[in-house]
């Protein structure tokens, strides 16, 4: 009986210590990333840790601390590949550092936003990972401004003056993107978005019409936004391409700012029976599995995914180690991939519908 008490005792810091020869302060710096280790040494950490199953015992840890060993992270949805692949990352590097990821959608909700930080701020998490509804100066940025939460501000934003950001160089990409499409001989462009107040939109907007102007000053770039929902944006393309074959004045390509609107005007492009390249081309910002195996490949803007959860996980452990300064806005570079869905102008449409 005592032996399978035995077995089941969870290992401590001091098992650990003890297996790998070092003290428990040294595994305590292991754990928190402490650089300082020698690295034979942390690696014998890391093999007990592995071997004996180690765990941060929270409750222990909160005793100890003001904050517990939770790091919370909210983004706008989960329903995208971009931020289901963020929290993925997020969550793999904050288990790394021997935290516990707490990831909540806003359903992109400034109001329910703030409610998800009110709760985190209740659970004394170390550190937050904000993707905000809009961008860098809405109320839940301000909340955790008040109530001196440490944190990293992700995605739809440029630069804060109380917090580290990291985003996608969006106006680079878009600008990639004008490049491409007028370098096709594109003059009649629709960009299609949802809520412009997003730092991001904005960013992508006058990254691609800025450039696109520049290339070509008779260019024509028609706009069409949606403030909320992806609906009003099918009706409203619905309505664009009615008005647009009225007088004959069809946009020859099409890029949508964000990847439920690439899939709305791919659907609005099925219903008319139009074929890309030959009769519109398509460009989306973000990438998914199924823009690849289409028939035609939709190009995209593929956003660097790994390299932003990476570097605000970095600077989020700096701050809740004590790093102090000012804070540093990081734009992570995008990939433009030119897929089968671009070309130049055809003749018009034909019969037949998109494969």
């Amino acid at each position: 009986m005592a032996h399978r008490q035995d077995q089941q005792r969870r290992a401590s810091i001091h098992d650990v210590a003890s297996r790998a020869g070092v003290s428990a302060a040294t595994v305590s710096k292991v754990m928190a990333g402490v650089t300082t280790v020698k690295p034979e040494n942390a690696q014998r950490v890391l093999d007990a840790i592995e071997q004996l199953g180690y765990r941060v015992d929270p409750l222990a840890s909160d005793m100890r601390r003001a904050k517990r060993r939770i790091i919370g992270a909210i983004m706008p949805e989960f329903e995208s590949e971009f931020f289901g692949q963020m929290v993925t990352q997020l969550e793999s590097l904050a288990e790394q550092r021997g935290y516990t990821l707490v990831a909540a959608s806003s359903r992109e909700s400034e109001a329910r936003e703030t409610e998800i930080l009110a709760r985190m701020h209740d659970w004394r998490v170390a550190g937050v990972v904000l993707a905000p509804v809009r961008n860098e100066h809405g109320p839940a940025a301000a909340f955790m401004k008040a109530n001196g939460m440490t944190g990293v501000l992700i995605d739809r934003v440029l630069s804060d003056d109380a917090f580290d950001t990291v985003s996608a160089d969006s106006a680079a990409a878009s600008a990639e993107v004008a490049h491409a499409l007028i370098g096709k001989g594109h003059r009649h462009i629709l960009v299609v978005g949802l809520g412009e107040q997003a730092a991001t939109v904005r960013a992508r907007l006058d990254g691609f019409r800025t450039t696109a102007l520049q290339l070509a000053p008779d260019v024509r770039i028609d706009v069409v936004l949606a403030e909320t929902d992806v609906e009003p944006l099918r009706a409203q393309l619905r309505d664009y391409f009615d008005k647009g074959e009225g007088r004959n004045e069809r946009p020859t390509a099409v890029y949508s700012l964000f990847l439920k609107g690439t899939l709305v005007a791919l659907s609005e492009f099925r219903r008319r029976g139009w074929h890309c390249p030959n009769d519109i081309s398509l460009v989306g910002f973000d990438d998914a599995e199924w823009m690849q195996v289409t028939w035609p490949a939709i190009a995209a803007v593929v956003q660097p995914v790994r390299q932003i959860a990476g570097h605000a996980m970095e600077a989020l452990f700096a701050r809740i180690e004590g790093e102090a300064g000012p804070p540093r806005a990081r734009l992570e570079p995008c990939r433009v991939l030119m897929r089968e869905s671009v070309g130049s102008p055809g003749n018009g449409p034909h019969s037949g519908s998109l494969q």
